[in-house]
């Protein structure tokens, strides 16, 4: 009986799911089992590149547009063509029958291990591992729900179309723009790229907007009152402000004369009037469930983490402290299946911090975990769910990563709150 070579994306993954599994024997750069035969790549080890493509020199409209009629794949560096060189043996091994796709689950790592099956050009039978979590029950299930690779081909097809636009947008733009800076004579360098050049354009934007801002004179009226509970301060502003489209600067409570405002100052000035308080209880739902955006969002507003680190913090307590569910999700929704799951971490939270266990107990007493369209919707679910805690709980955490586990901890027990 032939084996299964497994593939996954960082060699810290493939030491996970190796400790998960169970059985495994260290050969060097890759672990073997009496069933498996389990490695990973690097991150991406191949990078696309066109046959004929003109050198440096001749980056001219004469050749342009590069449309290759196929992509071809070639190493991104010297590591990555050693590592290559280790999987292509693995792949070509004779005792090796069967191939499982262990990469990321999303489609930058699809498109990493369809470009390495390529690069080998091998056709051994496909399965795909999807993990949405990295604790070590969360791998063996996957493990025991493999995914065919019929079902995974959509998910390849946008992978590469993605990683093909970009080699196309980039490479013609960059020459295009190179070749008319260089027009009357030298070299100059362009680069253009899909997401490089819009995002320029929106600080080049910005910053013309700060250079043209023409800085005008406002007056604001304040006052101090007295009461028969004590004295407090006062802005005046207009009833009758309404919001100008075309200047934003204008506001209720500025004046932009100081005639005006010395004209409310003696209108108001020793004058009685009466104050009137009015209030009202309301109650307000939490935000739904964290994707990625969101808790990049907010991260940023009450830490002022940037979207890179608080990525970087979420993969760290998804990969390293399995604290996490998978963070490169734009789902705020859980499966509809998903309740036990729930239920279960709702326990194990109970059994952790003080702050937690608390809302966590409240939760389960009143039976708080049921069918909610607002957090089980499997229409609202693609390729991965919300980030929520998993039934792990972490320690040894970073300050910064304790900071983002509360985040998500804390967002996770409110939702479930009537």
């Amino acid at each position: 009986m032939g084996k299964t070579l497994i593939i996954a994306e960082k060699p810290s993954v493939a030491l996970d799911i190796s400790r998960a599994l169970g059985g495994f024997k260290r050969e060097g750069e890759y672990f073997e089992s009496d069933e498996h035969v389990l490695s990973s790549s690097v991150g991406h080890l191949l990078t696309l590149v066109a046959p004929n493509d003109p050198v440096k020199g001749k980056w001219s409209f004469t050749h342009l547009p590069v449309i290759p009629p196929e992509f071809g794949l070639g190493p991104a560096d010297k590591r990555s063509e050693e590592r290559l060189r280790l999987l292509v043996r693995l792949l070509k091994r004779k005792d090796v029958d069967a191939v499982i796709n262990a990469c990321d689950a999303g489609r930058e790592g699809e498109l990493i291990f369809r470009y390495i099956v390529q690069y080998a050009k091998t056709n051994k039978p496909i399965q795909r591992l999807w993990l949405q979590s990295m604790t070590q029950q969360a791998t063996r299930d996957a493990f025991n729900d493999l995914r065919s690779d019929a079902i995974m081909q959509p998910l390849e097809a946008a992978a590469r179309s993605r990683a093909e636009a970009d080699w196309l947008v980039g490479i013609n733009g960059t020459r295009a723009m190179t070749a008319f800076n260089s027009k009357d004579g030298g070299f100059f360098k362009t680069p253009v790229g899909r997401v490089q050049t819009p995002t320029l354009a929106i600080v080049a934007e910005r910053e013309e907007r700060i250079r043209k801002f023409v800085s005008r004179d406002f007056w604001e009226v304040r006052a101090q009152f007295a009461a028969a509970a004590g004295t407090y301060d006062g802005r005046w502003f207009d009833p009758k402000h309404t919001k100008d489209p075309l200047d934003p600067e204008k506001r209720d409570s500025r004046v932009w004369t100081q005639a005006a405002a010395d004209e409310i100052v003696a209108a108001c000035r020793d004058g009685v009037g009466t104050v009137t308080e009015e209030s009202k209880p309301s109650s307000q739902l939490s935000g739904l469930l964290y994707d990625l955006t969101t808790l990049q969002r907010e991260a940023n507003s009450r830490f002022g983490f940037s979207a890179k680190t608080t990525l970087s913090l979420a993969q760290t307590l998804y990969e390293r402290h399995k604290a996490l569910t998978y963070p490169r999700t734009d789902s705020r929704y859980l499966p509809e299946d998903y309740i036990q799951t729930v239920q279960q971490t709702m326990q194990t939270l109970t059994e952790g911090k003080p702050a937690y266990a608390q809302h966590a107990s409240t939760i389960i007493k009143n039976q708080w975990v049921r069918p909610n369209r607002r957090i089980f919707d499997n229409k609202k679910v693609s390729d991965h769910f919300a980030i929520i805690p998993t039934l792990q709980a972490p320690r040894e955490l970073s300050e910064a990563e304790a900071k983002l586990y509360d985040m998500v901890v804390k967002r996770f027990l409110a939702v479930f709150f009537p």
